[in-house]
């Protein structure tokens, strides 16, 4: 076993702080990491305060990893030492149920999870990228390509795999009719992402605050949902809508921005449940839907998309020790656009 060094929450109700722990050894077919940079998601702060109640405790958070290979295990073809890598959201899955399917691993059963959860055997709790370094499967360890920014592309394994798989799932391209609902560490991905795909895209936001942004990052058109007018001007517009806040909001409002056929897909999840009225869909056969990261397949695409492309998150880059500060500027949205850790300073 090697010592990590990291930052773990011990208790939901405190701040993070610094923590040793100890990784498992390499297997043959293990690549170890180590970690440059690691971005910080709005689910690390959700988890490391227990807010969806399935905390694990002490907990290193961080699945946004940027790295670079320093051992490799016998059986390793894919890397090699000096390679620049990432880790995203899940670092192994079940290679032998029935339902295994490559394209779709991420939901299917027997994930590993990157932190918050158990690794393959059961026994040893997975630690993720607040950390020096990482252990993961040679399966599930990605190529960044060499000319991104290493620190910009962190936020890629999540953010941008997020908003990369919807948008290719319900075809956005040339001649599709995609908003994007919500400015922030998810949003401008989707806006980035989907420019690049030729969609023509919209930004629905609460105010008109970032709209210079917006436009810059690739946006089309830009809207404020605070102003009533902006719901009857894009009525029946959109081929596709992605949700990426987790505030309640009303969905029934949104879904009349549909055109016939049109689909809202979430990806924030809120607090409640939100009501949803069947006249809200059955007149323009509409649709909600729900998405979730990618599978490894998928995020090796989304990343070789982006170095074709030149798109990295636009980020703050912080020391270490700032995160209990980040998390709370995170929480009031005070962020343009997504934090990544130096984690040269831990």
């Amino acid at each position: 076993m090697a010592l990590a060094r990291g930052y773990a929450a011990t208790d939901a109700s405190k701040p993070l702080q610094p923590f040793t722990f100890e990784r498992r050894e390499p297997r043959e077919d293990d690549v170890v990491i180590s970690i440059k940079y690691s971005g910080i998601c709005h689910s690390d702060i959700h988890q490391a305060r227990n807010e969806w109640g399935n905390s694990m405790f002490p907990m290193v958070p961080g699945h946004e990893i940027a790295g670079i290979v320093t051992a490799v295990g016998d059986k390793v073809t894919k890397f090699k030492v000096g390679d620049r890598v990432g880790v995203g959201c899940f670092v192994d899955s079940c290679t032998t149920c029935a339902s295994r399917d490559l394209d779709l691993e991420h939901y299917m059963p027997g994930l590993v999870v990157t932190y918050n959860g158990m690794e393959a055997d059961g026994k040893t709790p997975a630690q993720g990228g607040y950390s020096d370094h990482i252990v993961v499967k040679e399966g599930y360890v990605l190529s960044i390509p060499e000319h991104l920014p290493f620190e910009a592309t962190a936020p890629l394994l999540c953010a941008g795999i997020t908003l990369y798989s919807p948008l290719r799932k319900w075809g956005a391209g040339p001649g599709k009719k995609v908003a994007i609902l919500g400015m922030g560490g998810l949003g401008h991905m989707g806006v980035k992402l989907g420019h690049a795909m030729g969609a023509d895209v919209t930004v629905l936001s609460q105010s008109l605050s970032k709209k210079e942004d917006g436009l810059k990052l690739g946006a089309d058109h830009y809207y404020a949902t605070s102003d009533a007018e902006t719901f009857k001007t894009l009525a029946g517009t959109f081929d596709l809508i992605l949700c990426t806040v987790s505030a309640e909001i009303d969905w029934n409002a949104y879904l009349g921005l549909l055109k016939v056929d049109g689909t809202l897909v979430l990806l924030g999840v809120p607090e409640k449940p939100v009501p949803v009225h069947a006249f809200s869909l059955i007149p323009g056969r509409r649709s909600i839907a729900g998405s979730m990261i990618g599978s490894i397949k998928e995020t090796q695409e989304m990343l070789d998309f982006c170095g074709e492309h030149n798109i990295v998150s636009e980020i703050e880059l912080i020391r270490m020790d700032q995160v209990n500060e980040a998390y709370e500027r995170v929480i009031k949205s005070d962020v343009r656009y997504r934090f990544v850790i130096d984690m040269a300073t831990l």
